[in-house]
């Protein structure tokens, strides 16, 4: 089997819970979501020519010192990534997940990031199961989408609100003052960004 695998790289999670942790991240190309502030367009489009099959992803995978891999996007649950994360666990790596929820859920995974977007809302199954929720905040609107789905995960799940990189200053400030008057939420910053690392 093999994926559109447009990227591939060892570095820290610049986001998140997980932020600051090593990790092997994998970026799958496709996307029909397609926000207008997103910061991977490249990932919209599947490119056939850049399949990779799933023996060579791991063999890569188990390669570096962290043994967790990130899968991201685009939006990795266009594919089935159920034989990815049983080839990934017979190496007893660590998986995580980060999707918009908006498919189905194939694959085991040991963490699962959901940042659900207004296009396409995320099913209630990956909705349940997501341990960490990161709406991405652009707008004094952005707040009421969080709480919607704040209601809906579970009652382990961390929360997160992240500002839109193009408009940073601004809404970070913003963010700052709901999380005080809010505090079952905590920030989430694009460190990577911060210190220029992939």
């Amino acid at each position: 089997m093999k994926l559109p695998l447009i990227e591939e790289f060892y570095s820290l999670q610049g986001e998140g819970f997980h932020i600051g942790k090593a990790a092997y991240f994998l970026r799958l190309s496709g996307c029909d979501i397609r926000c207008d502030w997103c910061d991977t367009k490249m990932s919209w489009s599947v490119d056939i020519q850049k399949q990779t099959t799933i023996d060579e992803i791991v063999k890569k995978a188990i390669l570096y010192p962290a043994k967790t891999v990130v899968v991201t996007g685009g939006e990795p649950l266009l594919y089935n990534l159920t034989e990815l994360c049983i080839k990934l666990k017979a190496e007893k790596i660590t998986i995580y997940l980060e999707t918009s929820g908006a498919y189905n859920l194939t694959g085991q995974w040991d963490w699962i990031c959901l940042s659900p977007k207004k296009k396409s809302p995320p099913q209630k199954s990956i909705i349940e199961q997501a341990n960490e929720l990161k709406i991405v905040i652009t707008d004094d609107e952005d707040f009421i989408w969080a709480e919607k789905y704040a209601k809906l995960v579970n009652s382990e799940c961390h929360l997160y609100l992240q500002a839109e990189w193009s408009n940073y200053k601004k809404i970070t400030k913003k963010i700052f003052y709901y999380i005080l008057n809010n505090p079952k939420w905590k920030i989430s910053m694009q460190a990577h960004k911060f210190i220029k690392i992939p």
